[in-house]
């Protein structure tokens, strides 16, 4: 469906091309002077130059094409040569009933891939610090998803590094007397795991900074890596208790953000391309000694600064993760031969990606034209400024962060509602949920920003909560209507008879628009925004109209159907966030 901002682009081109102008000059954007106009051209200004006329003569010229034209309510030229446009109430009204009635409110995406895989999550016991990656990853999910395109979500587990053999000797120091460690045992290994979910929580930490005090501990975490990795049975018992232990925790976890992996492979899913794939580098001549390593040039000419090379095998023959990151796309290559790469990670890992994604394309893993995006993303900090910490100064683990807001958010509903308990704390777990990923999600992805629970969890302001609790309005008002035996699916929107009402209807049109540019940055803070802004206006719109008061039928008919599009378009924008809205708060 053409947008509001093509459709008078379009008017314009032709006005310019019958003025002699180049077509190219008409570009239409929302106006930055709303108290002045709806929409704005500022072509005069860039065809001045070209024409050597004076841009108010050719916005002038142009203007005067379009007096008749009925699809503009006003449109007029200014100094020094801007066009100010408003759009005419009835073709507003028109466009909106025709979003209505259409799939996904008329969006069709300018550019659409075939076969995106994005790849966010994580593997260890989920902390605060996974958060980002988890609520973003599932909001650029949906998004993709929403443009048409066939999106696999890809946990991507990091459960074949160092990090294991880290965990297995802090486990020998803990409990020598193991079976897994006796040479002489040859029975089957144990079928529970030697540890719990919390114990293994403890254990990693622990372990990674004793590898960074001893040396000696660190070599044995090295060299129970390569057994591992080489087949070693008792260590690949170990490993299937960490995983299995791991991925009930993990699911548990991301079933309460509303976070849904399609895959939940890792990086020991990939490890059986390593061998043929650094070979096949080597035959092309991509690869070349560095002090006992096997790296790969990523230089070019184009870059502003000096980019290291990418180890793609250490010398004592072992791999990194750019090297079973590179093995994970041969993998995908072979089942998916996916059209576009999306990682989240932290900001902070951007040079690993850059190296990873040019070697990819150097060595023929994915296609030259493969869109390969890094959106690295900034840290959630406590109000001091810092990484967020528990009061005690640990990191506190992510199920426990959710318990906090959704107790908080019982508390407001419990002692300001006429309702159960059991009522109030379902709608605390969906208000909660909001109240998290919005105040991230409202956050540009690369900016680190403050968590503070307290302005989360408000009903007021730019948060979670007041959006739902619009929705909620709007719904409420709508059970109301319909209870009087009111139909509402053939009502349509009317033309507006305020400038408030004309002002949420030029909100719900720019819907098309944000989508697309939503899509095209990969931005879920701009659905934020958006929403932000659409419900402000309602709520100024519910204020200032007795909606189910209205005399004139007609008009409270279009009433309905304007609230109604405002409400399935935020509930559409909520649920491209990941979270939900209940039917009472």
């Amino acid at each position: 469906m053409e947008t509001i901002i093509e459709k008078v682009s379009s008017v314009l081109g032709q006005a310019f091309t019958l003025c002699g102008y180049d077509a190219t000059y008409a570009k239409v954007t929302l106006s930055n002077r709303p108290d002045l106009c709806e929409y704005q051209c500022n072509g005069a200004m860039a065809a001045a130059k070209v024409y050597k006329k004076a841009p108010l003569t050719i916005a002038d010229e142009v203007v005067n094409q379009l007096k008749e034209e009925t699809i503009f309510e006003q449109i007029e030229s200014i100094k020094p040569g801007f066009i100010n446009i408003c759009v005419s109430p009835a073709y507003l009204a028109e466009f909106l009933n025709t979003m209505s009635v259409s799939k996904q409110f008329g969006y069709v995406p300018k550019v659409t891939n075939k076969t995106v895989i994005v790849d966010y999550g994580g593997a260890k016991p989920l902390h605060i610090g996974h958060l980002r990656s988890a609520v973003i990853g599932e909001s650029i999910k949906r998004i993709q998803r929403y443009a048409g395109n066939t999106v696999i979500g890809d946990v991507h587990l990091g459960d074949w590094g160092l990090q294991m053999g880290l965990i297995i000797e802090e486990l020998r120091d803990r409990n020598p007397n193991l079976s897994y460690f006796d040479e002489s045992f040859s029975g089957e290994y144990p079928s529970e795991p030697p540890f719990t979910i919390s114990e293994l929580e403890q254990i990693y930490p622990v372990a990674s900074k004793k590898s960074k005090e001893d040396e000696a501990f660190m070599e044995r975490a090295h060299q129970t890596t390569l057994a591992l990795q080489g087949g070693n049975k008792a260590y690949t018992a170990i490993w299937k208790h960490i995983m299995n232990i791991s991925k009930a925790d993990l699911k548990k976890n991301y079933d309460e953000l509303n976070v849904a992996f399609d895959l939940w492979k890792g990086e020991s899913d990939s490890q059986v391309y390593i061998k043929d794939m650094l070979q096949q580098m080597r035959d092309d001549g991509l690869t070349y000694e560095s002090q006992g390593a096997m790296v790969i040039d990523i230089q070019e000419e184009s870059d502003k600064k000096e980019l290291p090379p990418c180890i793609v095998q250490k010398s004592d023959g072992a791999a990194l993760y750019a090297t079973s990151d590179l093995a994970t796309m041969v993998q995908r290559e072979l089942d998916y031969q996916p059209d576009a790469y999306i990682y989240l990670a932290d900001k902070r890992q951007e040079l690993h990606f850059t190296q990873v994604f040019r070697v990819a394309k150097k060595a023929g893993i994915v296609k030259q034209n493969t869109d390969m995006t890094f959106l690295g993303f900034g840290t959630m900090n406590g109000k001091d400024g810092k990484p967020f910490k528990t009061r005690s100064g640990g990191v506190m683990r992510l199920e426990y962060l959710i318990k906090d807001i959704q107790d908080a958010v019982y508390d407001k509903v419990v002692n300001n509602r006429d309702m159960s308990d059991e009522e109030a704390r379902n709608i605390a777990k969906i208000v909660g949920l909001a109240a998290l990923k919005y105040g991230d999600l409202s956050n540009q992805a690369s900016k680190d920003y403050v968590f503070d629970i307290d302005r989360f969890i408000s009903f007021e302001g730019n948060t979670g909560p007041y959006i739902l609790y619009t929705i909620v309005r709007i719904k409420s008002i709508l059970s109301k209507y319909q209870e009087e035996g009111n139909p509402i699916l053939c009502d349509k929107v009317q033309v507006a008879s305020s400038d408030i009402e004309k002002n949420l209807e030029l909100a719900l049109a720019k819907f098309l628009d944000m989508i697309d540019m939503v899509y095209m940055d990969k931005a879920p803070h701009k659905i934020c925004q958006y929403i932000y802004e659409v419900s402000n206006i309602f709520n100024q719109f519910y204020h200032s109209t007795k909606i189910l008061g209205e005399k004139d039928k007609q008009k409270k008919q279009g009433y309905i159907a304007l609230i109604r599009l405002t409400k399935d378009i935020l509930l559409t924008c909520i649920d491209l966030l990941g979270f939900e809205c209940p039917d009472k708060m």
